[in-house]
């Protein structure tokens, strides 16, 4: 079995147990301090009760950390493991976590999507060989989006209502080369978590068909006199 496949059944299996042993005491593992970690970073939206948001998940790489770039070939941001817990799991009716961004088009090496009542979690890792993730080192913050999680608001959510998304900071949300040997996360200095929100807002009724003639005239109206 080779040794990506070993990195990312570890990984899962510390999304089941709470830890991820055999990644982040692994021989490169960076730890030093680190001034300007790298970031992840979860979007702050808002949404109508009932319907589906997209609230975009980013990585910033930035420059001097154990992974990026900047560092040689072996030692890129090729593989992340996402957690976000949500707050209150009664305003969501369901929760999607898939790629996006600048991974849409790649293809993982493989991928997870485990969840849990009040959580979600995305794991993925790219041949750095054959896919390269596309980061813009250094760029403006929040970075560029690798995923996108797509949650339906209940239809009992009340407006005015923040639904924290919240990024796990223990090893359940780390970054790492494609082959496991070096990680960043919170814990070793090297990575930074932005939390986000969704703010429930008041439904807008659909207009009827009478509606939409009295509004249709009234449009009309208004274009005609502007001629004048």
């Amino acid at each position: 079995m080779n040794v990506k496949t070993n990195h990312w059944k570890t990984l899962r299996a510390g999304l089941r147990i709470g830890v991820l042993g055999a990644v982040l005491t692994a021989p490169g593992m960076f730890a030093g301090v680190v001034t300007t970690p790298d970031v992840v970073t979860v979007g702050t939206v808002s949404g109508p009760v009932s319907s589906v948001i997209d609230v975009p998940v980013s990585i910033r790489d930035r420059s001097g950390t154990p992974l990026g770039l900047d560092q040689p070939a072996g030692s890129h941001i090729q593989a992340y493991a996402i957690k976000v817990n949500y707050a209150p799991a009664s305003a969501v009716q369901s929760i999607t976590f898939t790629r996006g961004g600048i991974t849409s088009s790649l293809t993982p090496a493989s991928e997870s999507n485990p969840s849990s009542a009040g959580s979600i979690s995305l794991l993925d890792s790219f041949s750095e060989t054959t896919n390269p993730i596309p980061f813009t080192l250094d760029g403006a913050a929040p970075g560029n989006q690798v995923a996108t999680l797509h949650v339906t608001l209940s239809p009992t959510a009340v407006p005015g209502t923040v639904i924290t998304l919240t990024l796990d900071p223990s090893s359940l949300t780390q970054l790492s080369n494609d082959t496991g040997t070096t990680g960043e996360m919170v814990s070793n200095t090297t990575l930074t978590l932005v939390n986000g929100s969704i703010t429930v807002t008041p439904s807008v009724p659909a207009l009827g068909h009478i509606a939409l003639l009295v509004l249709a005239i009234s449009l009309a109206f208004i274009a005609i006199r502007s001629r004048f």
